[in-house]
């Protein structure tokens, strides 16, 4: 690729701001511009002109239709598409795009997850437009970011919780940073930057696997000799069929505008991450999502097949998804910058306060936000951070923390000089902070890192969570300060309480070990290992209060997507024991029985040719398959019985508890004994492909 291409490349198939400048009339461009920037209603009598500006850019790119985008609750997009052309008066046509087409769209509502807000003959909902996201174009489309609402004006998508509470945290912010003087900011805004872990596979083996198509992870399969012991494949240098697909990626994501910059192999064999630049949350959302459809749709391309599940190989690390969120002031100030000399810093040390107690109230919150059946398989796994929710802050930050918890003076040690013991190396002071990849929550230099999100999620989800919670708590904060008669006391006080009220939250420890599981517990931390644990606490009644005060969501709207999660989490686990009991049936099974037939002719033909000789091998490989073979032919029939009971349970949460405790813990117990029989079956009569053909199948 000529790098010469790469600037006039980036955002080449976005409406962007250069593009609105080029299409757009000054008046309509700079009225426009307010609602993007300031959060201005928008005038819907520039409709019309912004419509006819972003066709005629689409049609010089190529497009044909249109598409209003959007995320509803099944955490991907979608999207339907309409061409351009209207009949004209002789027998021809004309590209057209109206301001009505652009502002509002009429999708089927009740064919989508509801949660109960829409019966299936109440069919009607609307996308909106998002004017404070780009439009885009993708196969031939201009896809028009939008919002989702129910024909009642009930929130059925993710976008519009996210934007209602980017308007919660704003509001509350503002608040703050007005006690500070600061009359120059007229606006906060959160921005994230979420490292993506995928595995990549051959393709071959992917289709060969039932599992994989149908689950996105393996049911079964025996680890290879090799995982990732050595450590070797983590940075390593890149194999040129992923090397390839990293740089098409790069040049498809820079198309859209997405800031793709960093990209390397991660531990386990197989798997590897792409980290962009931060951007505003909404934005760094939608980039998201289309950077996860991208990498399959790319893989493709170079022959292989991009597996985003939190859990596709049982035995080496999963894939998560690091949101590294803060928030930030329109004069371009970070809130979550500690400075210099962070202990003066009180703005700092205020807004830090209100994330540590955000985190400690609302752990059931925060583990809720990333909640799936495929993220309860990684969680807790030596791979990613456990289900109990802390914080890291480092030493530095701690000892700051201390000092105005005890009221004494901090003394800031001397910036260490990193030295590498050879003169000819650069010296270079050391970070405030250590990094901790343990940490469920962790503060890393002017953000936080939520490691918790799976790889497959959406990151509204987390992003919705820490915005609301963190603005109750800036409502909080301001509610004390403003009533206050002197500031700078009332200040300290409120940092001082915060964190003597709060400090149980930090654990700058390894999050991996059992004893910080029995800590967490003495600290009286939540501990929710399964998605069923962690449900209910959405609805409780104070968090039903806490997002309707702050315009987040309804209480209908909470209790819609508490159902959604639930008949989800039931849907997953019934399509993967589905899933196992037909591979067990059509495939593994009969392969059981081949092979025992041959073995046993093999000891009938050798006691025929070698009368009284010893066959103990023989004879004990029979056994073995034919104990096996049962044990799985018996505990297949059981499981199947589970399922057909659990599809019978009327009430949905107790439905949900059943396949937690019988359908997962059944599909567990099967994979033992498949995976046991893997071990004794040639490979030539095992019928799918191995963890060694999936894991090192990427030459």
């Amino acid at each position: 690729m000529n790098t010469r291409r790469i600037p006039e490349l980036f955002g080449s198939m976005v409406f962007n701001d250069k593009a609105m400048r080029a299409y757009l009339p000054e008046e309509t461009y700079l009225a426009l511009k307010r609602t993007i920037k300031n959060g201005k209603s928008l005038d819907k009598t520039i409709a019309g002109t912004v419509a006819a500006a972003m066709r005629d850019w689409a049609l010089e790119r190529g497009a044909t239709h249109f598409t209003h985008w959007f995320q509803p609750m099944t955490g991907i997009t979608a999207e339907k598409h309409d061409s351009f052309i209207t009949p004209d008066n002789a027998d021809g046509i004309l590209m057209e795009f109206s301001g009505k087409e652009l502002i509002k769209g009429e999708p089927d509502a009740s064919s989508f997850p509801h949660g109960g807000l829409r019966a299936t003959f109440e069919a009607r909902g609307y996308t909106a437009w998002d004017p404070t996201a780009y439009a885009f174009i993708k196969d031939e489309t201009l896809c028009i970011p939008t919002v989702f609402y129910s024909y009642g004006g009930e929130a059925l998508d993710k976008k519009t919780p996210l934007l209602r509470s980017e308007e919660a945290l704003n509001r509350q912010a503002m608040r703050i940073i007005r006690l500070f003087g600061n009359e120059d900011v007229t606006k906060t805004q959160t921005t994230v930057g979420p490292e993506q872990e995928y595995f990549l596979i051959d393709e071959s083996v992917y289709r060969a696997r039932k599992d994989l198509v149908l689950c996105g992870r393996t049911l079964f399969g025996a680890m290879p000799p090799k995982g990732q012991e050595m450590d070797d494949h983590y940075f390593g240098t890149l194999k040129p069929r992923v090397n390839a697909f990293m740089k098409d990626l790069d040049e498809e994501l820079w198309k859209l505008g997405i800031y793709a910059r960093t990209e390397h192999n991660e531990a386990a064999p197989a798997q590897h991450e792409l980290a962009p630049i931060y951007s505003r949350t909404n934005t760094a959302t939608d980039h998201n999502q289309l950077t996860m459809e991208l990498m399959k749709k790319v893989a493709a391309r170079h022959g292989m097949a991009c597996l985003l599940h939190e859990k596709p190989f049982y035995g080496v690390n999963g894939s998560g998804k690091h949101n590294n969120w803060s928030i930030s002031t329109n004069t371009g100030v970070n809130l979550l910058e500690p400075g210099d000399s962070p202990q003066e810093n009180t703005q700092f040390l205020l807004f830090l306060a209100a994330v540590i107690k955000a985190v400690d109230e609302h752990q059931d919150l925060m583990r809720f936000s990333i909640a799936s059946a495929g993220n309860d398989h990684r969680l807790g796994g030596n791979e990613a951070p456990p289900a109990i929710v802390s914080m890291f802050l480092g030493d530095d930050l701690n000892a700051i923390l201390l000092a105005i918890e005890e009221g004494t003076v901090y003394a800031p040690e001397n910036a260490m000089v990193m030295k590498g013991g050879v003169h000819t190396l650069p010296r270079f002071s050391r970070d405030a902070t250590d990094r901790n990849r343990t940490s469920p929550f962790a503060f890393t230099n002017n953000k936080f890192e939520f490691r918790m999100p799976g790889a497959s999620a959406s990151i509204a989800d987390p992003n919705i969570i820490l915005n609301t919670i963190i603005a109750d708590t800036l409502a909080q904060f301001a509610d004390f300060l403003e009533n206050a008669e002197d500031l700078n006391e009332a200040l300290q006080q409120l940092i001082q309480n915060t964190i003597k009220k709060h400090k149980r939250i930090i654990f700058n420890g390894n999050n991996y070990s059992s004893e910080w599981v029995e800590e967490a517990e003495r600290r009286g931390l939540l501990n929710l290992p399964t998605t069923m644990d962690v449900l209910p606490y959405f609805v409780s009644p104070e968090n039903i209060e806490l997002f309707t005060r702050h315009k987040v969501f309804t209480a209908e709207e909470m209790r819609s997507r508490y159902e959604i999660m639930v008949e989800n989490y039931c849907k997953t686990l019934q399509i993967e024991a589905r899933t196992l009991i037909d591979m067990i049936k059509s495939d593994i099974l009969p392969s059981a029985f081949r092979e025992e037939q041959q073995v046993a002719n093999t000891l009938l033909k050798k006691r025929e040719a070698l009368s009284g000789l010893p066959s103990k091998a023989e004879e004990s490989l029979l056994r073995q398959l034919a104990d096996l073979a049962d044990r799985l032919h018996s505990g297949c029939f059981h499981f199947e019985k589970n399922l057909q009971k659990a599809q019978n349970i009327k009430d949905f949460y107790e439905q949900g508890l059943y396949y937690r405790d019988h359908i997962f813990t059944g599909l567990q117990e099967l994979r033992g004994i498949i995976d046991e029989m893997e071990t004794i079956i040639p490979a030539e009569n095992w019928p799918f492909p191995t963890y060694y053909d999936l894991l090192f199948s990427v030459h």
